[in-house]
């Protein structure tokens, strides 16, 4: 992927996971969707930024096209993502929302669990869309996004 594809697929999976985890979160902690909104956003623009630097990373790591990519490489792309978030989200989250480091650590296990299944989905879903619309475009396209991926 290039990097506007990057941008745009770090957005996307950040703005559905606003949208499904705030209501959730706001129903399970009693917290206000306000507060709960500027962290997300907050949190959300460091991942955005973390997911860029990490897939980069994975994908040069891992030489299987993006659209062949078994279980267990989702697996392990996914705990590898997840475990960079959580050494700088937990103390952030304490704080903001003025929780102790506990509270804020069995929070990040819920996110950790809900994120876990949305990345794998998100991913294995996107990949799967990405691959039907190059096979739709022209073989030259196609050919240059192939060079692209590993």
């Amino acid at each position: 992927m290039g990097t506007k594809e990057r941008v745009f697929h770090a957005v996307l999976f950040e703005a559905l996971a606003l949208s499904l985890i705030i209501p959730l979160t706001a129903l399970i902690t009693g917290k206000g969707t306000g507060s709960l909104a500027m962290v997300g956003v907050g949190l959300s623009f460091y991942t955005v930024i973390w997911n860029y630097i990490y897939n980069v990373w994975f994908d040069k790591a891992c030489v299987v096209p993006r659209d062949q990519r078994s279980l267990k490489t989702r697996i392990a792309h996914t705990m590898g993502f997840e475990g960079g978030l959580v050494f700088v989200t937990v103390p952030v989250v304490a704080w903001f929302l003025d929780i102790s480091l506990w509270a804020a650590l069995v929070l990040e296990a819920g996110f950790l669990v809900f994120f876990f299944f949305y990345a794998m989905a998100f991913n294995w879903s996107y990949d799967k869309a990405r691959a039907r619309y190059l096979a739709s475009k022209p073989a030259e396209i196609q050919s240059e996004n192939k060079a692209a991926e590993c």
